[in-house]
């Protein structure tokens, strides 16, 4: 078995790699059934959030060596998802990475990929890959600059050093911090607060924050002001104000 797949509380579908012997590492069919799983999450109009998790004392260690001995380095990625199924994947589903022990190399791109980020005390995050005469080619030269202070970036990139959970809190890369065990129990709590809400007006939010760091300001308040417009169409929309005029939590249907 690479993965476990559980359904949560409410409206969160969690997945779990557990290949923890090879320290959670990508093959083929990990990065396959992590491509699926969010192509699911996006069909399936019963979940609302994705929450990314693994087994053992590593998140993930990043490419299978095995399988680049073997000469199936292509394996690792998806045609549309690239490394690990996700990196590259276009999705509408906001996923939660729940971090509890190293995420390097790999491991952190895909930690990366995701929204948001619940680390425990004993996460670590890395692109060590300039060590093996290597690049960080699943994102991680593109993302952590956006995320990161450029010169903290530019740090973790050409030390192939890792930062612990605590820096990487300070600094913004890591949303909530919890205690060793707790990230995937925290995360799910963290998807479940964002549950509460509207979840169209929740991806259609998390959409123009993606599309704010590549996107030209008039063309984002165009993307804006259509989005507005969506959502005023929806069941939903009619819905907030009126739970609030009756003094009851909304019943969103996602419609």
């Amino acid at each position: 078995m690479v993965h476990v797949e559980a359904r949560a509380a409410g409206r969160v579908s969690v997945f779990r790699l557990d290949r923890p012997r090879a320290r959670n590492a990508i093959d083929g069919e990990t990065a396959a059934a992590l491509e699926s799983w969010v192509r699911g999450l996006d069909a399936d109009p019963e979940i609302w959030m994705g929450v990314l998790s693994a087994s053992g004392p590593v998140f993930c260690a990043g490419a299978d060596l095995k399988e680049i001995s073997a000469g199936r380095l292509d394996s690792l990625s998806t045609a549309a998802g690239g490394f690990g199924g996700i990196t590259r994947l276009a999705r509408e589903t906001p996923l939660v990475a729940a971090v509890d022990g190293p995420a390097l190399a790999g491991g952190c791109e895909l930690a990366l990929a995701c929204d948001l980020i619940v680390a425990s005390e004993q996460a670590s995050f890395g692109i060590p890959e300039v060590k093996r005469s290597l690049i960080a080619g699943g994102g991680g030269l593109i993302r952590l600059p956006s995320l990161l202070p450029q010169r903290i970036a530019m740090e973790l990139a050409l030390t192939g050093s890792p930062i612990d959970a605590r820096r990487a809190y300070d600094l913004g890369l890591v949303n909530r911090l919890v205690g060793d065990g707790d990230a995937e129990a925290g995360a799910v709590r963290l998807a479940e607060e964002i549950c509460r809400n509207a979840p169209l007006a929740v991806r259609a939010s998390r959409r123009l924050v993606v599309e704010a760091s590549t996107v030209d300001h008039e063309r984002l308040w165009e993307l804006s002001d259509a989005a507005s417009r969506a959502i005023e169409l929806t069941a939903d929309f009619a819905e907030g104000p009126r739970a609030f005029m009756e003094k009851r939590e909304p019943v969103w249907t996602g419609r």
